[in-house]
């Protein structure tokens, strides 16, 4: 993001401008519309910064002391480098809150893919062929298949690689996998899909699993490592980007929900905007799919005596919008009743994140004393749940699991807090049409950015970010435009 943040420095000056909510993609557009010289105003409705990647506090209880947990276990990756540059650019030190490792899928008994961790410090040609033959390496010692299953992968790698990581826009991940073996599918397909699509392998989209593989496991040195906090998530990039929003003199408004969304009468081609009666002259909406509905459907009446193109571009977009489904995660932090919090305590799992078994409810733990200092906590995580199951049947299902964990059996398990994101993404299925980043040619200053705007990415943290820098890339050719025209 430098370079794009650099070349567009100035381009809008002056330019009163409202970033409505301040998730990762409202966060990473107001940064990038300030380098570019706007008068930012940054509204969110909540009490905090950060969306659904936000701190949760947690009162003690039981003599334990209170806890700052997450709205939900994330993971990032190497390849994600909008994200990673946004946290440089705020003053994040990225070191020290993400521990990096090796791409590892293998599960509590050793079974499944693990990438080799390969040295950093290799001319950029050798560390390209460094991650292709470690990839071939991982692939043909991963624990739990025969021979035929690893080069059966192996030759699915090659194939794709050679079609550009690219295939028909309706094929489903479960049609692009047709024939590779169960273990294959198993123990990578499916938690790889999960982790970064949240939609079943029947309805996930191909095309844009095919992206996520090429930009992580080849996509260069490092590209494929995990990132995973060693802060709570709203340490890893809200708190530290609202801070240097202020420090550029931003307006930031926490707790104020905008009601309405208006055209100003008077002026030319969208050139103009109300929020709730206040003026500016451009607004980007970075809220949730349905928030930006609710502000925009009443538009509709502004283009209908208007050009029918303009009419029918934003028809199109709330159609789009409104048939986006959604897909819940879970997420249940279980403390071992029996772990000596005395420092330096056991760790419970043998490395900081696990792949379980299929059939539990649960895809992955998460040891946080490896990860944040939490003696005995552990974060399991629950994607693509079914919307009816609540918070008790899941901690009681994810509790099943624990007491069934090799390593963990016969613990006493005292439940921490269980939390279900009941619209944590977006099912990212195939032929999905997303709505797109201008909801109404004729508005050039209203933009729309989030995980769900059409975009290679899933609903990931890299794709929020990438979208809210792009929603601010576009309004600087729209202003650059009119200043030329």
């Amino acid at each position: 993001m430098a370079g794009a943040a650099t070349a567009q420095a100035g381009t809008l000056a002056g330019l009163r401008l409202a970033v409505v909510g301040a998730g990762w993609a409202g966060l990473a557009a107001a940064v990038a519309a300030s380098q570019a010289g706007a008068q930012l105003t940054l509204f969110e409705a909540s009490r905090q910064p950060g969306g659904r990647a936000r701190n949760v506090a947690l009162a003690g209880a039981g003599g334990q002391p209170a806890l700052r947990l997450d709205n939900g276990q994330h993971i990032l990756i190497g390849a994600y480098r909008a994200s990673l540059g946004l946290m440089h650019t705020v003053g994040l030190d990225v070191a020290r809150c993400l521990q990096r490792l090796p791409l590892d899928l293998r599960d509590a008994q050793g079974q499944g893919l693990a990438l080799p961790a390969w040295p950093s410090r290799l001319p950029a040609p050798l560390q390209a062929s460094a991650q292709a033959l470690g990839t071939a390496w991982a692939l043909l010692r991963a624990q739990g298949w025969g021979w035929g299953e690893r080069l059966a992968l192996l030759r699915r790698l090659q194939a794709w690689q050679r079609a550009g990581f690219a295939c028909a826009p309706t094929a489903s991940v479960a049609q692009l996998c047709a024939g590779l073996p169960q273990a294959v599918v198993q123990q990578l397909i499916e938690p790889l899909c999960t982790a970064a699509l949240n939609t079943p392998l029947a309805q996930a989209s191909g095309a844009v699993f095919l992206r996520v593989l090429q930009d992580s496991v080849a996509g260069g040195p490092g590209s494929a490592d995990l990132l995973l906090p060693t802060v709570p998530l709203g340490d890893l990039l809200a708190e530290p980007a609202w801070r240097w929003l202020q420090a550029q003199g931003a307006q930031l408004r926490l707790g104020q929900r905008i009601n309405q969304l208006q055209p100003v009468a008077d002026s030319q081609a969208g050139a103009g905007w109300l929020l709730d009666g206040q003026r500016f002259d451009a607004v980007l909406l970075a809220t949730p799919a349905g928030e930006a509905l609710r502000l925009l459907r009443p538009l509709a009446a502004e283009t209908a005596a208007g050009a029918g193109a303009a009419a029918s571009d934003l028809r199109s977009w709330l159609q789009q919008a409104q048939a986006l489904r959604h897909e819940a995660i879970g997420t249940v932090f279980l403390r071992a009743a029996d772990v000596d919090t005395t420092p330096p305590s056991p760790s419970l799992l043998t490395r900081p994140m696990l792949a379980l078994a299929p059939g539990g409810v649960a895809q992955y733990v998460f040891d946080r004393q490896q990860l944040t200092g939490e003696p005995g906590l552990l974060a399991w995580v629950a994607s693509t749940l079914d919307a009816a199951l609540d918070k008790a049947a899941l901690t009681q299902r994810v509790l099943a699991q624990a007491q069934a964990l090799p390593g963990l059996a016969g613990r006493r398990w005292q439940p921490v807090a269980s939390i279900i994101e009941k619209r944590a993404t977006f099912a990212c299925t195939a032929g999905l049409q997303r709505p797109g980043q201008q909801p109404c040619s004729a508005w050039p200053r209203l933009l729309v950015c989030g995980d769900y705007v059409h975009g290679p990415y899933p609903a990931t943290l890299e794709g929020a970010v990438r979208s809210g820098q792009q929603a601010v890339a576009a309004l600087c050719r729209a202003v650059a435009g009119a200043h030329s025209a």
